[in-house]
C-alpha cells in the first residue's frame, strides 16, 4: 500500500499573538449561532493529521485524547505531539478555547478533540496508519461512554484504495461525518476535474477552498464530489510553540466545516429533540450554505453561512410586517 501525506499548504505568518476571533471563523458566521449551539459543547472532532502541541494554551483544555500511529517518537502511541505545525493549526480551528486572558477562538471553542497522529513530521504517512486511525475514532469511547461526532482529515493521496474508502463507509455508517480536504491541486480551470483521496469519495463532506472576497481560491481542486467551500487563505490558527500562523490551502477549509458540524448538530438536535442520522446532518450542513456564484465543479452547495436561516427567517418578517402594513384589496371570486 502505498503513502499519503499532508495537502500541500502555504506558511504565510508565524508569529506571538493572533485576532482573538480569526477572520475565517466570522466569515462562516459562528460567533452568530455560538450561544444556541453552546460553542459545541459535549460533541468530540477525531482530527487525523500530524498531532497537536498537546499544552498550546488554547488547546490544552479541548484535548480529551490521543494516539500515535507513525513511527515518530519511536512509534510510541502515548506521544501524539505535532512535530510538523500542521495538525496543530487544525485543531485550532475547530476548537481554540476562546480563553478569557487572551489567545484565540475555533469555530466551536467548547468542543473537545480527539487527536490521532497519522502522518509523520514530514507530512508522510501509510495508509494503513491513516485507516487504523479512522477506525479507532469509530471505536473510541470516553470514560463516560462519550463518542466522537465528526471525523476531520486535511490529508490526501492519488490513490483509491478500496480499504481506506470501506473504513470510511463505516465510520459513515456509524452516523460520524467525515470531512475531507479537496486537494490543493487546482490549476484554476473550473471544467477539470482533480481528485485527492478520500476526500473524493462520494461518502465524505469535501471541503473546497474560498478567500475572504468570496472568490474560489487559484490553488482548490475542481471536481463533481465537492460539498462545499470555506475560507482557506491566510487563515489565522494555533501552531506549536505556543504561536500562532496563518496558512493556506483547502486543508485549512476542512476544518471551519468539522468545526461547524459540532455547532450544527447541537442546534439541530435541540429543534428536532432527538439525535440526527449522519444524512439528516448533511442535509442541515447545507442547508447553512449560500452560492458564490461559481459551478458546482468549485463550490458545490456553495460557501458556509451559519447563520443564513436565522437571516431570512429575519428578510421574511420584515417582508411579511410590509406587506401586512399595505392597503387591503378586495379579491373577487371566479
Amino acid at each position: 500500500m502505498a503513502n499519503l501525506k499532508l495537502i500541500p499548504y502555504r506558511v504565510e505568518e508565524i508569529a506571538d499573538q493572533a485576532p482573538r476571533i480569526p477572520r475565517g471563523v466570522r466569515m462562516i458566521q459562528a460567533p452568530e449561532v455560538w450561544q444556541w449551539a453552546e460553542r459545541g459543547k459535549g460533541k468530540i472532532i477525531a482530527i487525523l493529521d500530524t498531532g497537536c502541541q498537546p499544552d498550546h494554551p488554547d488547546l490544552e483544555g479541548r484535548i480529551v485524547g490521543g494516539k500515535n500511529f507513525t513511527p515518530d517518537y519511536d512509534a510510541d502511541a502515548t506521544n501524539f505531539d505535532d512535530n510538523n505545525g500542521h495538525g496543530t493549526h487544525v485543531a485550532g480551528t475547530v476548537a481554540a478555547s476562546y480563553r478569557e486572558s487572551g489567545g484565540i477562538a475555533g469555530v466551536a471553542p467548547e468542543a473537545q478533540l480527539l487527536i490521532l497522529k497519522v502522518l509523520s513530521g514530514e507530512g508522510g504517512g501509510d495508509y494503513q496508519g491513516i485507516i487504523d486511525g479512522i477506525q479507532y475514532a469509530i471505536d473510541w469511547r470516553g470514560s463516560n461512554g462519550e463518542r466522537v461526532h465528526v471525523i476531520s482529515m486535511s490529508l490526501g493521496g492519488p490513490e483509491d484504495v478500496e480499504e481506506l474508502h470501506a473504513v470510511v463507509k463505516r465510520a459513515v455508517d456509524a452516523g460520524i461525518p467525515v470531512v475531507c480536504a479537496a486537494g490543493n491541486e487546482g490549476d484554476n480551470k473550473y471544467d477539470t476535474n482533480e481528485y485527492a483521496y478520500p476526500g473524493a469519495y462520494g461518502e465524505v463532506i469535501q471541503v473546497g477552498a474560498a478567500d475572504f472576497n468570496r472568490r474560489i481560491a487559484n490553488f482548490s481542486n475542481t471536481n463533481d464530489e465537492i460539498d462545499l467551500v470555506a475560507p482557506g487563505v491566510d487563515i489565522y490558527s494555533t501552531f506549536p510553540g505556543g504561536k500562532y500562523a496563518s496558512l493556506s490551502g483547502t486543508s485549512m477549509a476542512t476544518p471551519h466545516v468539522s468545526g461547524a458540524l459540532a455547532l450544527i448538530k447541537n442546534i439541530a438536535e435541540k429543534e428536532f429533540a432527538r439525535e440526527l442520522t449522519e444524512a439528516e446532518l448533511y442535509a442541515q450542513l447545507v442547508r447553512r450554505t449560500m452560492s458564490i456564484g461559481y459551478p458546482k465543479t468549485a463550490e458545490g452547495n456553495g460557501l458556509l453561512a451559519l447563520d443564513i436561516l436565522n437571516k431570512i427567517e429575519q428578510l421574511i418578517k420584515v417582508i411579511n410586517q410590509a406587506y401586512n402594513t399595505d392597503e387591503k384589496v378586495d379579491v373577487r371570486k371566479f
